[in-house]
């Protein structure tokens, strides 16, 4: 794999460095804190989300150092005291961290990732962890709507154009393999993470040539293992397909090649796929297939198959890449707890006037309850960090919000969520492989009830909290509220 590793040091809030300053000005450099990662509602008003961005998390952290150039800046800032600067020329990250395996399923509220570290250390990091997670985490779940509307056609990702730059785009690209895209044309990405990279051609190659069957069958003579033509930069049913056909004749079937494509990237493409389908099997070309794109997303998809149009293959830009209906996941970095000096962690909570702003404090850990029957998930119980779900017993379960609503789990197995990522600074969990990750995330989703899965009203899938940790949190509330 190319090294495209870089120090991003810098890119950081201006903030994390004044509190920085402050922390060790006040003496809280060196306290120990908790911060958790979640995130508050599901893209598209979707049923689950699907996490990623926790490999560049990983490369960032191992990479964190300040050299002499980011010292002097800081230092023209003239705000930022000497011994702090110092400080941050021997900067490295020493604490701790768990996190939620990229291509997991998950759900609003609960932690995706933890971090116990040093004040300054767990304040600094906050920018790139939200950063990656936020981003990968999105557009992850939207290729995994539009995988889930596809009903098994293969989707490429095409958005590299599009993308608010060029991260965006390789790690979108990145993003949208994990969700169930199965190719990217942006190259780069498939020379970083080997996604595979694919493409055709524009309509500037058709315009190139004097005439539009001459331009397919040069394609088709420089590319015959892999002749997909783009058939619609004059008339699709009245010059695109014919030229194409006859190109495919004189060129493939010589060879024995029966394997090609065709590409619409405009029009009424229920009508022309159908029309297409019927003169691509009449000419004997059974095996060309019809790859589609412009402007795509999960319901134009969805409603394209419903119509009964004959497509094999979907190419998806913007809409994919910027997420473009639902465009920002909205994760946050919130304080949960502090450790005293002799190791007793105290729970900290955030109130506001708008309940949905309201955290959850302390340590916790997450567990995953599924049915042993069916093996779909059912619950996700958040405890706090020394409680453990022994799955050999019945468990009572609860909505935190109506604690009434309650249920007897039988039967089920318990996992936890979140994994050992650093420890005292060092990487302790080896990442997995690209395909690995995507080969999770289609468990995960397979792992769902299809009413989780919809696209429009899904069930609201239950993320409840242990009694113990209820308990805190409901006597912080009611604490906050006598204080006042």
């Amino acid at each position: 794999m190319k090294d495209i590793s870089r120090n991003l040091t810098m890119l950081c809030d201006f903030y994390e460095l004044t509190m920085g300053n402050g922390y060790l000005k006040c003496g809280l450099s060196d306290k120990i804190v908790y911060f958790d990662v979640f995130y508050r509602e599901n893209p598209d008003g979707g049923g689950f989300a699907i996490v990623a961005g926790l490999e560049q998390i990983v490369d960032y952290i191992n990479n964190l150092r300040f050299d002499d150039d980011d010292i002097e800046y800081l230092r023209s800032r003239k705000c930022f005291d000497e011994e702090f600067l110092e400080y941050l020329r021997g900067f490295r990250f020493s604490g701790d961290m768990w996190a939620v395996p990229e291509g997991t399923a998950v759900f609003p509220g609960e932690p995706l990732v933890t971090v116990r570290a040093k004040a300054i250390e767990a304040q600094f990091i906050e920018t790139y962890v939200l950063m990656a997670i936020n981003h990968e985490s999105l557009i992850a779940t939207k290729a995994a709507r539009l995988s889930r509307a596809a009903k098994g056609r293969a989707i490429s990702e095409f958005g590299s154009r599009r993308a608010h730059g060029a991260d965006a785009a390789i790690l979108g690209a990145r993003a949208a393999y994990i969700g169930g895209c199965n190719a990217t044309a942006c190259t780069i990405t498939d020379e970083v993470y080997c996604v595979p990279a694919t493409g055709t051609m524009a309509h500037s190659w058709v315009q190139m040539f004097d005439s539009e069957y001459e331009a397919f069958r040069s394609y088709c003579e420089l590319y015959p293992e892999s002749a997909t033509l783009l058939i619609d930069t004059y008339n699709v049913i009245e010059s695109g397909l014919p030229n194409a056909i006859k190109a495919f004749n004189e060129v493939l079937r010589p060879r024995g090649i029966t394997r090609c494509g065709v590409r619409i990237d405009s029009g009424d493409i229920t009508y022309l796929t159908k029309k297409v389908r019927k003169m691509l099997d009449d000419a004997g070309w059974t095996e060309c297939k019809i790859i589609v794109s412009n402007s795509l997303d999960e319901y134009i998809i969805r409603e394209l198959i419903r119509q009964g149009a004959e497509i094999d293959a979907f190419g998806v830009g913007e809409r994919l890449i910027t997420s473009k209906s639902h465009p920002v996941f909205g994760a946050v970095y919130k304080l949960c707890a502090v450790e005293t000096e002799d190791g007793q962690i105290i729970p900290k909570i955030k109130v506001s006037e708008n309940v949905g702003k309201i955290t959850t404090p302390h340590f916790k850990k997450v567990y995953r309850l599924r049915g042993r029957d069916k093996g779909k998930a059912e619950a996700d119980l958040i405890c706090l960090y020394d409680e453990t779900v022994d799955d050999s017993r019945p468990i009572e379960i609860f909505d935190p919000e109506h604690v009434w609503k309650r249920k007897l789990m039988e039967n089920y197995t318990a996992q936890e969520l979140l994994i050992p990522v650093f420890k005292g600074g060092k990487q302790i969990y080896e990442l997995p492989s690209l395909d690995e990750i995507r080969e999770h995330c289609k468990a995960e989703i397979e792992g769902l009830w299809d009413e989780v899965r919809r696209f429009t009203n899904p069930h609201n899938y239950y993320v409840d909290y242990s009694e113990k940790l209820w308990n805190v949190k409901h006597e912080m509330l009611t604490s906050s509220l006598k204080s006042r």
